[in-house]
């Protein structure tokens, strides 16, 4: 008898659950009181019920029906709503059986998605002291999904107790903003502010993830640079199966911790230093982990036929790891095209906020070689190849070279300017004058001299200046491709001139091109120039094999 593989062993018993709940009038978790409906779009209302049964949805003098199909599925449509922050009820029946979700909202609803800097919540965050104790914006609310990844994808996530805030919606006001993410907090109280409308928050985010864990496996798969990631998934399956499964990993989990205490107590008598405890999370099922694929199937899947607004995305960190970046160039741009995709939207706006500095490390030559730079390029380039998407600057928001920058209000904020510029199409206090949210753009140079004259694009570069006349953050160099410390000074409105006595014949210039970059460059409305190169030289990252080139 041929042996099916631990992946469609696990799909199977994943559908026959949702086959035995399909008997009774049940939808979705992400439906449930407190939450928001997507103003202007036809809202989709789904579930499931006994095969054949006539279902009847009623919200806001509206009534839509629809039929369960053969396997239980059903969908009904609401006209697009106007916004509205009085909290009605949303009503559904099918034969006897009856759900009642209360306090829904009409607004805008945003995904947030990406890894910790995402996650990081309210509570966390530098000024949560104040910020939490401040917080009253009940028509802003937010569900923090629950970290979920499957090899198939799912229909739903689970969801084992309402009471619990993962999966569940929340007001953003008293101690319930404490768990919301700090990013997407500043970022609908900034939009809800200016717009007046309610503003949901979906929290997809999932610390430590990749790029190519929140694209859909069809996709992935015939990326060349993919292939060791799915390789290692694979493996990790085959070990797991062959040991047993959850019953072998119990008994290996028993065994090692009864060796543990053993070697413990032997070096507690001898004085030493304890060994460490096995980890369980090492005995757990691999489908349930970070894998090609998994978030986007476990998280995004089970949300597509939600209207929503749009998405902030923040990720690239665990890209910056190593050999990480390889695939990224692919698996990054994919990311957006495959959310657009799953939620039927090929115009759905698409927030990239940009991966901050981290490191305490300042060599030049470490900096210079470091994967962020990797990273933030192919933000970059994706950025400007890829209509409907903004790209929000952080760089400058880390003061102590940590990973999670603590700072994240300007991050909500500068990602509510591109938001109410692009998406709202709002206008600034000045009559006629859009907001402005970009930093000086890069879009050239010219060698003047011993100087080399960057330009940078027309309504990006008003009011350039160099803070506190700082040249810092600029290198240059000449055809040896050795970089210098380099000086600059604004020339001409949107021109910088960059030049070092070190280099008399100069042929490329970087600016904030490290790892922790330093740089004042900005423009009137103290929007920071995003890190750039004249260059397109190839770079060997730090502790990582093979040449990254501009794709």
């Amino acid at each position: 008898m041929k042996k099916l593989s631990p992946c469609l062993l696990l799909s199977l018993a994943l559908a026959a659950s949702n086959q035995s709940l399909s008997a009774e009038l049940r939808l979705p978790n992400i439906f449930g009181d407190g939450m928001v409906l997507q103003r202007g779009k036809p809202a989709a209302i789904w579930g499931w019920a006994a095969p054949g049964e006539e279902v009847k949805v009623t919200f806001s003098e509206q009534e839509a029906a629809a039929r369960a199909d053969a396997e239980g599925r059903w969908l009904a449509r609401l006209a697009p709503m106007k916004a509205n922050a009085r909290g009605a009820a949303l009503d559904v029946a099918a034969g006897n059986d009856r759900r009642r979700i209360v306090d829904v909202l009409v607004g805008d609803v945003w995904i947030c998605g990406g890894q910790s800097n995402m996650e990081w919540s309210m509570r966390a965050s530098r000024d949560a002291d104040l910020e939490i104790s401040s917080a009253d914006y009940p028509a802003i609310r937010y569900a923090r999904l629950p970290h979920i990844a499957r090899p198939e994808p799912q229909e739903d996530f689970p969801l084992e107790d309402r009471k619990n805030p993962q999966g569940s919606w929340r007001r953003c006001d008293g101690k319930d903003v404490e768990n919301c993410t700090a990013v997407g907090y500043y970022f609908a109280r900034r939009l809800h502010r200016r717009i007046k409308v309610p503003i949901g928050i979906i929290d997809t985010s999932w610390g430590g993830t990749m790029a190519q864990h929140w694209v859909s496996t069809g996709t992935l798969r015939p990326f060349p640079e993919m292939k060791p990631y799915f390789e290692q998934f694979e493996t990790k399956m085959k070990e797991w199966t062959e040991g047993g499964g959850e019953e072998g990993a119990r008994k290996r989990l028993a065994a090692d911790t009864a060796a543990w205490e053993k070697k413990r107590a032997e070096a507690k008598a001898k004085g030493e230093r304890e060994p460490r405890r096995p980890n369980g999370n090492n005995y757990t099922n691999p489908a349930t982990k970070r894998q090609p694929g998994g978030m986007y199937n476990g998280m995004i899947f089970p949300l597509k036929k939600l209207a929503i607004k749009g998405v902030l995305f923040y990720q690239g960190e665990n890209n910056s790891f190593t050999v990480g970046w390889k695939p990224f160039h692919n698996t990054f741009p994919a990311v957006i095209a495959d959310w657009r995709k799953a939620f039927n939207d090929p115009e759905l706006p698409f927030g990239i906020i940009q991966i901050a500095g981290w490191s305490t490390r300042r060599s030049m030559t470490y900096d210079m070689n470091h994967h962020t730079n990797v990273i933030r390029e192919i933000q970059l380039n994706t950025w400007k190849r890829t209509p409907g998407t903004g790209l929000i600057a952080t760089y400058d928001t880390n003061s102590n070279g940590s990973i999670h920058p603590g700072r994240k209000l300007p991050v909500g904020g500068r990602s509510a300017r591109w938001g109410l510029a692009e998406v709202y199409k709002a206008g600034s206090s000045r009559p006629g004058s859009p907001i402005e949210w970009r930093g000086p753009v890069y879009t050239g140079f010219e060698i003047n001299g011993n100087k080399l004259v960057a330009s940078f694009e027309n309504g990006t570069s008003r009011g350039l200046r160099l803070d506190q006349d700082v040249d810092v953050g600029f290198v240059i160099a000449g055809k040896d491709q050795v970089f210098h410390n380099a000086r600059a000074r604004i020339s001409k409105g949107n021109l910088v001139e960059i030049w070092s006595d070190k280099v008399p014949e100069p042929a490329a210039a970087r600016y904030a091109w490290s790892n922790l970059p330093h740089g004042g460059l900005m423009n009137a409305r103290e929007l920071p120039a995003y890190p750039f190169r004249t260059d397109t030289w190839p770079l060997t990252p730090h502790q990582s094999t093979g040449s990254y080139q501009v794709k």
